[in-house]
């Protein structure tokens, strides 16, 4: 019988590159432990430290949830207000970035070497890249916010003591219903088009460059060696690489907690089960074992398996909408859309002399702080399957595919949900709770029952792929960059993902949750804001075809 090639290492180059000389080798600092028929290799301090802190804040947020509760309400409060401009600013900057890059000389750069080919077809590329952007964010939001900027924005300017009091996105558009649904769309697209996907490049270029170029492992604080040199294998890289690590749990634990929100009004909305926090901690505890499963069942078998699920459904329940839905608004709405994004995008994207305080403070920086805390998770997953991209290919892929996707998602969703208000006087979406509008939405098309329930599906293994690729990512930095580290390892962060969703909620709900994806978010943009220097630096010294 005729042997099989062996697949080749993807940290070889093939052709010309620039390889970084360093006497580091990965894991040399590896602490390795075997127990009976269990084992485990974590990189020291990195593992010991983040780990640590997170158990304590568990611990701490478990025992004085009472007390932290205004803790988090106020944090959150005082970070978006004092630091929005920050975040406006940073996202314009990542955004900016990307471009320059990608039409300049530096976009000719191929990743993985000047001879190297991309390990897959188009095709399979941007299905990726498709289901890195879906989550569930989009199964949250795909609802709640298009309906909101368009109430908001109707309803008008309100003003108390010479202050705006209304959460609409710019000036609103008060009574004129064509006009809010317009900015309500274009703010929501803002939200979710290219700034959190030039956030995302930033980091996956950075990973993918000095992983496949450089021969670096694969963390974040290979993408720093241009400007730290050997330091980056002491404390400077420690502790880059422990913020990646915080930022990507709780901005995990965010999602987690967004999905058990939501999971919670479905079961309720459909099967009359008790709504609240305790069937919110339930289902993150139920769910949390579904994930360690599909962790211990391994990548293939698991997160692929599972993920191939999610995008058969997640298509099947797009499309029955756009068939039931109001379709021509539907198809129209999203090319309509698309230009009153680009429309507002410079007033969205302004830092300055902006009245729209609680629009901007409430929506925008916390939405940049979570997808910055979110950037180290995607951004290592896209890393690992561009290798053959040029850079020009790879950002403008990776800003225009997914941003597309996810216009297409909230233009069905939100459309659908705003036109039953418009033309039908149907309201009952509009006026409830935000984890229950997508349900209430379903409930006035055909087949509520099979949609309804196809949605928690969604909502369930979108928090189990999430919680099973994080913990992946997380172990992957934690152990020095080796992505094939013990199982135990991974089973440990998936656990502790779970426990600091179930913290946070239990101890301030949706609030908390973003309390932390902004308080994380913000040391960790400025980790991204410094990377771009290094990268930068990285791709002049690689040569072009």
């Amino acid at each position: 019988m005729e042997e099989k090639p062996e697949k080749k290492d993807p940290m070889i180059p093939d052709g010309d590159v620039n390889p970084i000389e360093t006497d580091y080798q990965i894991g040399q600092d590896n602490i390795i432990v075997n127990v009976g028929p269990f084992g485990l290799d974590i990189h020291n301090p990195v593992f010991g430290i983040a780990g640590g802190l997170v158990v304590l804040f568990v611990a701490l947020t478990l025992g004085f949830h009472d007390q932290v509760e205004t803790l988090f309400s106020g944090m959150k409060d005082w970070l978006t207000s004092n630091l929005d401009g920050f975040f406006l600013v940073a996202g314009n900057f990542f955004v900016l970035v990307c471009l320059v890059v990608a039409f300049s000389p530096l976009g000719r750069v191929r990743l993985g070497g000047t001879e190297a080919k991309p390990d897959y077809s188009y095709v399979g590329w941007f299905s990726m890249l498709f289901a890195a952007g879906m989550g569930i964010g989009l199964m949250f939001f795909g609802v709640s916010e298009p309906l909101t900027h368009f109430s908001t924005s109707l309803a008008g300017i309100e003003m108390a003591d010479g202050v705006r009091t209304d959460w609409a996105p710019l000036g609103a558009a008060a009574g004129d219903a064509q006009a809010a649904a317009r900015l309500g769309m274009a703010a929501t697209i803002y939200h979710w088009a290219l700034h959190p996907w030039a956030i995302y490049a930033i980091l996956a270029l950075g990973l993918a460059l000095f992983s496949f170029n450089k021969g670096l492992p694969l963390t974040i604080r290979s993408v720093f060696y241009p400007l730290l040199g050997e330091r980056v294998w002491g404390w400077p890289g420690h502790i880059i690489d422990i913020l990646a690590v915080l930022a990507t749990l709780f901005g995990l634990a965010t999602s987690l907690g967004f999905g058990a929100s939501q999971a919670s009004s479905g079961l309720h909305f459909l099967f009359g089960t008790p709504e609240g926090i305790t069937t919110q901690i339930i289902l993150v505890i139920g769910i949390t074992a579904i994930a360690l499963g599909s962790v211990v069942a391994g990548l293939d078998a698991g997160v692929k398996r599972l993920s191939e699920i999610n995008m058969a459904l997640a298509l099947l329940l797009l499309l029955f909408v756009i068939a039931v839905g109001p379709t021509l608004d539907i198809l129209s709405g999203f090319f309509s859309n698309l230009g009153a994004y680009l429309e507002y995008l410079p007033a969205l994207s302004n830092p300055v002399g902006r009245e729209d305080t609680n629009f901007l403070q409430g929506w925008t920086a916390f939405y940049w702080a979570w997808w910055i805390s979110w950037s180290p998770f995607v951004g290592m997953f896209i890393a690992r399957v561009s290798r053959g991209r040029t850079v020009r290919e790879f950002i403008i892929s990776v800003l225009i595919v997914p941003s597309l996707a996810c216009t297409l998602w909230m233009t069905v969703f939100g459309e659908t949900a705003i036109s039953q208000v418009v033309q039908n006087g149907y309201e009952a979406a509009r006026d409830a709770e935000l984890p229950l509008q997508l349900f209430m939405m379903l409930d006035a098309l055909p087949l509520k029952e099979v949609t309804s329930f196809i949605a928690i599906v969604l909502v369930v293994v979108f928090f189990v792929t999430s919680s099973d690729s994080g913990s992946l990512v997380i172990d992957v930095i934690s152990a020095g960059g080796k992505v094939d580290a013990p199982v135990p390892q991974r089973v440990f962060w998936a656990i502790f993902e779970g426990l600091v969703a179930i913290a946070l909620i239990f101890s301030g709900g949706l609030v908390a949750l973003q309390a932390m994806a902004v308080s994380t978010g913000l040391p960790f943009a400025i980790v991204l804001l410094v990377s771009t220097i290094a990268i930068v630096k990285g791709l002049m010294s690689e040569p072009r075809r």
